[in-house]
Parts: structure tokens; sequence; C-alpha cells
């Protein structure tokens, strides 16, 4: 039982630091084309980002969780622990605001985080392995 406890903490560090990843990559994204950071740039930085966050929204648009949420739900019931109801980031926000978030605010907040991820990416083009910008945002 306490090997299912401690996978379940490992995954909830690990999705915790993917959340990060997603909203300080945003972040990041953003301040560096400010700043004039190159690394904001970089090819697989960006597809990765979005790809996540693509992925992201997806989940409470077909109405299922995280699979890392199941994940560490079902770790936890395997190791004799109770689980929280909803979503990981419904928890946490519960957790640290004390406030209750509905799954329709939680699926709209990622879609609006989604399409500002997918802004960025047009509007901070990556350059491309090759040290090329996207097509679609060179000069003519």
């Amino acid at each position: 039982m306490l090997v299912y406890r401690v996978l379940a903490d490992v995954t909830i560090v690990f999705h915790a630091l993917l959340a990060s990843f997603v909203v300080l990559g945003l972040v990041a994204v953003l301040v560096g084309r400010v700043a004039g950071w190159q690394w904001v740039r970089n090819f697989w930085f960006r597809t990765i980002h979005l790809g996540l966050i693509a992925t992201i929204v997806v989940f409470p648009l077909i109405g299922g969780l995280c699979p890392l949420t199941d994940l560490e739900k079902w770790l936890r019931e395997q190791g004799g622990q109770e689980t929280y109801p909803g979503s990981f980031i419904a928890h946490w926000i519960h957790e640290l605001l004390f406030v209750e978030v509905s799954s329709t605010v939680i699926a709209v907040s990622y879609c609006a985080f989604g399409v500002a991820v997918l802004a960025a990416f047009f509007w901070v083009p990556p350059r491309w392995p090759q040290g090329r910008k996207l097509e679609s945002n060179r000069r003519k």
C-alpha cells in the first residue's frame, strides 16, 4: 500500500510541474518577447508547450478528467487513501483559495488559456530548428 501512496505523490508532483510549465511557459514567452530573450522562440519548447495546452483543453470538453488526475486518484484508492472530487485544478483552487470552481469555469478557463497560448505562438513565432520563423510570420 505504501508503494501506491508514494506513486500517487510522485504523480501529483509531476502533475504540478506540468501545470507550472504550461502557465509559466506562457508568461516566459510574453516577457521574453519584450525582453528580447531568444530562447522563448525555441521550436521544441514552443511545440511541446502548445501540444500540452491543446491536450489539456480537450479533456474537459469531452467530459473527462486529465489522465494524471485519474491515475493519481486510482493510486490513492489502491493505497487506501481517500480521493478528492473533480479535477486537480479545481481541488487545489479550493484548497488554496477556499473557492469552489465548477467544471464549466475550469473548461472555459482552459479554453481561454489555450487561445492565449495559440495567439502567442503566432505573436512570438518559434524559430524552426534550422533557424527559420514560421512561414506565416515572414515579412514580404
